[in-house]
């Protein structure tokens, strides 16, 4: 149960708490160091997963906290953004709102005995999301270069491939949920 890829899990749970409150006093130092523990807790998430399977660690605990961890992750620096008014409400709500909404089909899929496998667009996704978020997090111009256009160009992205693959997930949900 408490394995380093749960460990690597919880560290990133931990790290929220951390984040928010770095991002909670804006300012150009905390924000690098929000976006520095958010790129550390971001990077656990790919860790995790590859020392689960490599070293046949994978857990029903994991397969639970994993996602849940990733979604808490996003979510939570999301909504500091748009408290910030670094981000804009209606992407965070639309990204969100697709999060909760395919872990419900996920759990309903689950209970039905249905398996549908995240596809590339959802994986890309979660890679722009995730890149995304750091100049948006580190928001104040640096020698003369303001990160904000490039993470405003790469949510706008991630939030489309985020719709793209929340559809896809519908579809295949609904097609399969026929099926039975």
């Amino acid at each position: 149960m408490f394995n380093l890829p749960n460990s690597l899990t919880f560290a990133r749970i931990g790290s929220i708490p951390l984040i928010v409150l770095l991002l909670y006093f804006p300012g150009k130092i905390t924000a690098a160091l929000a976006m520095l523990v958010f790129i550390a807790a971001s990077l656990t998430d790919l860790l995790d997963g590859i020392i689960a399977r490599k070293y046949n660690m994978v857990t029903t605990m994991g397969k639970f906290l994993d996602p849940l961890a990733d979604k808490l992750l996003i979510a939570s620096v999301m909504i500091m953004l748009v408290a910030n008014g670094w981000l804009q409400a209606w992407i965070a709500i639309v990204i969100i709102g697709r999060e909760i909404t395919v872990t419900g089909l996920r759990a309903i899929a689950a209970d039905q005995n249905i398996i549908i496998a995240a596809d590339h667009y959802g994986k890309l996704k979660t890679i722009f999301q995730v890149v995304a978020l750091c100049p948006l997090i580190l928001h104040y111009p640096w020698w003369g270069f303001d990160p904000n256009l490039i993470g405003q160009i790469l949510i706008h992205i991630a939030l489309a491939l985020a719709l793209i693959s929340g559809i896809n997930y519908l579809r295949n949900f609904y097609s399969k949920a026929l099926k039975n």
